[in-house]
Formats: C-alpha cells, structure tokens, sequence
C-alpha cells in the first residue's frame, strides 16, 4: 500500500491559521444584511418607509398596503412616492444587490477548502505477487490566508458602496415619483383651463355663423372664429393625451398594474405658499447629506482597497504546499516488504514573463481615476445646490407675480368690460377676447406653479441625493393634495 498524506507538523498549523474566524463589522449572513442603514438614511431624507421584500409573502403583504393606498382614491404625492416605495419591482432589484455583496462578504470571510485527491493502483497477478498503492493528497493555498485580510476589506467596501447606492436609487424613485405626480397634477389643470377656453372659442364661433347669416360679419371674420376654435379643440385633444400620459408615468413609477390603477389625482397643484426660506447654507449641508457624494467616497476605498490586494499579489499569484509521508507496501512470493519516506511540494507560478506590474499600473489609475470622479462629484454637488435653492427662490417669485399682479389685473378687466359693455357686437367680441386672454394668463400661471412645485421638489434632492443635477427636482415642502375630485 502506498499513501501521501499531509504530516500533522506540517498541516495543523496551515489548518488552524486558515480556519480563524476574523471579527467582521457585520453580519453578513443575516437575511437582511446592511438594510437597516439604507432604511434609517432614507427615512432621515424623505420621511417614508422602505421595505425589502424577500418571500412572496412580504410580496403579498406591501401589495395589499399599496392597494389600501390607491384603490380607488385620489392621492396626494406624498402617497405616491410611499407607494413607490413598497412597490416598484426595479428598486426591490437595487435592494437585491445589497443581499449580493453581503454575500460575497461573507464568502470572502470563509478560508478556501482545502484540495483533497485519492488515488487506489493495483499491479501484477496471484501468482506472481501483488503491489498495490493508495495514493491521498491534501494541498492548501497559502496564499488565501496571507490575502484574506485584504479581500475581505475589498469586499466590505463594495458591501458599504451597495448600501449607499441602494440609498441613492431609492431618493432617485423618490424624487422622480414626486415629480411625475406634479407633472400628471399640471396636465390635468391644463386640461380643465383648456375646457373653459373651448367653451369660449365654441361660444365665439357659433355667435359669428349667427352673425355671417345675417351678412353682419364677412367671411374672413367668420373664418377667423372657426379657424381659432378649431386649433383650440385640438389643443385640448393634445393637452388629454398628455395627461393621461403624465398619469401613466406616475403609474409606472408606482409599480401599479391590473385593478390598482383604478386611483386618481387631483385637479389642481397646491397654492404657492406666500414665503419661501433662503436655504443659506445649502451648499454645506449638500456636502454633509448627499448620497452621491459618498457612493463616490466608498468608491475611491473600494478602489484603494483593491489596489492593496493587487499589490500583495503582485508577483506571487498561487502558492501551495504539499506535505506528507509516502508508505510503501509490496507482497511478493510470501514476503512482505513496507517502506516510508517523507515528502514535501511546493507549487508555485514563476512570474517569468507576467511580472505583475501591469496589473498594478492598472490598480494605480483606476485609484487615480476614483479620486477625480470624486473631486468632480463634490464640485458637481455644490453647484446642484446653488442651482436648486436659485430656481427654488425664483421660480417662486414668478408664481407669486402671477397670482398676485396678473391674474388680479385679468379679472378687473372681465369685470370692466362686463359694466361697460352696451351690447354692441364689437363689444360682444371684446368680450370673448379678453375671456380668451384671461386663460391663457390661467394656463401661463399654472405652469408658473408647475414650476415651483417641481423646483421645491428639487431641495430636497439637492441635499440628499436622488435628482437629476441642476435646480429643478426633488422638494423641501410635501406637497399635498389639491382640490377637486381628481382623474
């Protein structure tokens, strides 16, 4: 019989020092590993709940919430983004990959198995004596324990940087939900003010086909009237497919399908408030908050961290130890003769034509890299928040100007009108035009307000995360729902 294996003096000490458990921050084998940080940093930013759903019954019970939510109901944005939230299959998939790096954490954390091979050889025949070997072999990676302690790092840090971007996609639903809300709210408020205006150019025509029969109006005048109420009817065909199209995103956003897009959302966008804060020192708390900004910080130690494994392997890629005794046993004619040798191997790559400095130059820019992506991401986040308190402040400075100066001067002139008309047919006209005038005022002040609800939507994401840059996403102020019955 013949055996190699692995001698005690040589193997404990390999076993024993793969084997220990190092001390992770962590634990990275719990079902909802790292969760609990993306919920409290979300809720800290936007005030809702977040839930990773993880079985089909977690599946079932926030569909059930949603539907308690939207079923037939007229919701404000503050719902829709919570339904977004329980609901939207793409961020339960951005959830996922939290689950993913726990779990190559936790890999990375176990010692590599040890490789173990047997081998059974039987020469010769009865008559003429009989050799037999087993041949078993144990070999371990050295190398994995003098690494692990850098692997597992790198592994932490890309751990960390799943958490932060599972923040950052949940802001970004978040914020997009709120604004896809404002825009469905807008389109429909177009479509009301556009229904007064048709009934205006409807009244208009009809007054001057009256009036034409009677040879009191040419037909250039006539044509005029019909030409203006029929483009005023197609904008309205226009204005309802964009609402419905608005509401579809909303929906889409909110993961809704089947009986559960049976909901509604209010006529009209809130009042502007009368004040407006300043937000100075936007600029610091952008820097303090912003998701972005530290999925970039964890994306430059991720990068240091791999570059310190790369450098620990640089020219020694694998390295194996073999160690053990060979025993020996061979009958022949009657007599037995046993044998035992010691054996040691060693396997190694010879860095002959690969020395390894490609691959660290490579570990060296993507570090380099990493850095100006930050350097850029904190500059980028400065700017996106001046911007965003600027349209914030502005855009409620124009909205106040149309509701407290033009829509009041359009209203003096319908009453004007009304107390000096005499029933003149000029003045009949006078009339419709100026009712025609007065809603086009409607429709620029309601998109005005479309601009300063999407512009108070866009602090938010200024100094959390989640917005698309620039001065015109994410919300300081919760908007709530407006009046009327809804769509």
């Amino acid at each position: 019989m013949r055996w190699k294996l692995k001698t005690a003096a040589v193997i404990t000490p390999l076993i024993l020092g793969a084997c220990t458990a190092p001390v992770l921050p962590v634990n990275y084998s719990a079902r909802d590993a790292g969760f609990a940080a993306v919920e409290a940093r979300t809720s800290k930013a936007i005030g809702k709940r977040t839930v990773w759903a993880q079985s089909q019954a977690e599946t079932v019970a926030a569909s059930k919430q949603v539907r308690a939510m939207v079923q037939g109901k007229t919701i404000s944005a503050e719902t829709a983004v919570q339904v977004a939230l329980l609901n939207n299959k793409g961020l339960q998939a951005s959830y996922a990959q939290i689950g993913l790096s726990a779990a190559e954490a936790w890999q990375q954390s176990t010692p590599e198995n040890p490789v173990v091979s047997i081998g059974l050889l039987g020469i010769g025949a009865p008559e003429v004596g009989l050799y037999r070997a087993l041949e078993s072999m144990i070999a371990v990676n050295l190398l994995d324990a003098r690494t692990r302690k850098q692997r597992i790092a790198a592994a932490e840090a890309e751990f960390q940087h799943a958490q932060m971007q599972a923040v950052s996609d949940t802001l970004a639903l978040a914020n997009e939900t709120r604004e896809a809300w404002v825009n469905a709210v807008a389109a429909f408020e177009t479509v009301s003010y556009l229904k007064r205006a048709a009934v205006t150019t409807d009244a208009a025509a009809e007054l001057a086909q009256q009036l034409g029969k009677t040879g009191a109006l040419n037909k250039a005048a006539q044509a005029r009237e019909q030409a203006f109420n029929a483009e005023m009817a197609g904008q309205l065909a226009q204005a309802r497919l964009d609402a419905q199209l608005a509401k579809e995103q909303l929906t889409r956003l909110m993961g809704l399908w089947g009986q559960d897009v049976a909901y509604y959302v209010p006529d009209a966008l809130p009042r502007v408030p009368n004040t407006v804060s300043s937000h100075r020192g936007i600029e610091r708390l952008a820097l303090a908050n912003r998701v972005d900004l530290e999925v970039a910080r964890l994306g430059l130690a991720a990068t240091a961290k791999a570059y310190g494994l790369t450098d620990a392997t640089r020219t020694l890629t694998d390295l194996e130890v073999i160690a053990g005794a060979e025993i020996e046993r061979e009958e022949e004619n009657g007599e037995i003769e046993t044998s035992v040798s010691p054996q040691v191997e060693f396997e190694f790559v010879i860095p002959i034509f690969d020395s390894g400095k490609a691959r660290l130059r490579k570990a060296e820019l993507s570090y380099l890299q990493a850095a100006n992506v930050l350097a850029e991401q904190a500059v980028n986040v400065r700017s996106e928040a001046r911007a965003a308190a600027t349209a914030y402040r502005s855009s409620h400075q124009i909205a106040r100007h149309y509701s407290d100066v033009v829509l009041p001067l359009r209203r003096t002139i319908d009453e004007e009108a009304l107390l000096s008309n005499n029933g003149m047919i000029t003045s009949t006209f006078d009339l419709l035009n100026d009712a025609r005038e007065k809603i086009a005022s409607q429709l620029e002040a309601a998109s005005a307000k479309r601009e300063f609800w999407l512009a108070s939507a866009g602090l938010t994401a200024a100094i959390y995360g989640g917005g698309s840059g620039g001065g015109g996403a994410g919300g300081e102020t919760q908007i709530a729902a407006g009046g009327g019955a809804g769509h």
